[in-house]
């Protein structure tokens, strides 16, 4: 091909793309450039309800630990020693009256000298009437010189002498009875059987512990508290106690403990205690417990608990700008009463913030907001 077709081709499809971008130009109308499509606008991620913190009176407590006891325990013993156990007629965890017959010793060996003594009795009074007559007619011829005055005096001793004999013989009459008596092992209180160890046939000595009792049945929480918070409480603060079983019991201070522990820097505080109405598990001596004292109400700034997310350890709100969009703030968190949550720092009483699904969002999303409307409805915003 020569010089001349080559250039004649590349001018027709010069002429060919110039035709094109007048054809373009023609169809967009007068001309100009045509402009770049507008970017989107940015869609909501979430629809939310916003609220505003609220003024409430929060329920002050102090939270403790400690173990549930008998407020008192008895200790039941024999009285008398070296008698044999014919009978137990209690078991652990009955209740008792006081009074009542928990035990008998066999009565054969004392009711033998029971009698004895009482005979004793009887033939020191016969020898008491006997010189008590003498003395009478010594004294009658004390004058006429029948009887010398040593053995008036004599006859005067004599008398006192078995008076005398005979006071003792009734003390040892007295305490034989006695001791037939302790035969049987009394309850000294009402209460609750918490221990046994008596065993019929046993053969047991003066002073054996034979059972033991919770005096009245009364329990007591015994908690810790540590030194810093106890001018916090008094006598008769109140509280909730929840055992390890699950049991509820409601409780009153009635005495705080006059030490602290040097080691734990803690002191016992005696919470008398008694179950809450209702079927709540039963509290036994010995159980862990937990409680809180009741110290009153204070107001504080509150918002719902599921208008707070925790993240990384931390506590958040989502805040709720003009413009629709949400910043996360981190807040303090105090005390949880019900489904209310105390805000101590971090956010002003006239925030709107997101009442729940804040887990959802991250730091500057846009939200449409909904605001709550009377009747539980909702209103657009």
């Amino acid at each position: 091909m020569t010089l001349r077709p080559r250039i004649l081709a590349l001018v027709l499809a010069l002429l060919a793309a110039l035709a094109l971008v007048a054809f373009a130009l023609l169809r967009r109308g007068d001309g100009a450039p045509a402009a770049p499509p507008a970017p989107a606008a940015a869609r909501p991620s979430l629809t939310v309800t916003t609220i505003t913190p609220q003024r409430a009176m929060l329920a002050t407590t102090l939270a403790a630990n400690g173990n549930i006891a008998a407020w008192q325990e008895a200790s039941v013993g024999a009285e008398t020693g070296g008698q044999r156990l014919t009978e137990v007629r209690v078991n652990v965890g009955d209740r008792v009256r006081r009074g009542q017959v928990l035990a008998t010793f066999a009565t054969e060996t004392l009711g033998a000298e029971a009698a004895q003594a009482r005979a004793a009795v009887a033939e020191a009074e016969a020898a008491a009437a006997d010189a008590a007559a003498n003395a009478d007619r010594a004294r009658r011829l004390q004058g006429t010189g029948a009887l010398s005055a040593a053995q008036i005096n004599q006859y005067l001793t004599a008398e006192k002498t078995a008076h005398a004999r005979l006071d003792a013989v009734r003390a040892t009459a007295r305490a034989q009875q006695v001791r037939l008596g302790q035969a049987q092992v009394l309850a000294p209180d009402e209460g609750i059987i918490s221990a046994r160890s008596a065993t019929v046939g046993a053969v047991v000595g003066a002073g054996t512990e034979l059972f033991r009792l919770i005096r009245q049945g009364r329990l007591e929480w015994r908690a810790e508290v540590t030194s810093a918070e106890l001018g916090r409480l008094t006598t008769g603060t109140t509280a909730i106690v929840t055992a390890a079983s699950g049991a509820r019991l409601e409780g009153r201070v009635r005495m705080i403990g006059p030490t602290v522990d040097p080691q734990t820097r803690a002191a016992l505080v005696y919470v008398d205690v008694k179950p809450l109405p209702g079927k709540h598990g039963q509290a036994l001596a010995g159980m862990f417990a937990r409680g809180e004292f009741n110290l009153g109400a204070s107001p504080a700034l509150t918002v719902p608990q599921p208008a707070v997310v925790v993240r990384e350890g931390f506590s958040y709100v989502m805040r709720v700008n003009p413009d629709e969009r949400v910043s996360q703030v981190k807040v303090q968190t105090g005390r949880v009463v019900g489904d209310r949550v105390e805000i101590t720092s971090g956010l002003p009483q006239d925030a709107r913030i997101v009442a729940s699904g804040g887990s959802f969002l991250q730091d500057g999303d846009r939200v449409r907001v909904v605001e709550a409307g009377p009747g539980n409805g909702t209103v657009a915003k």
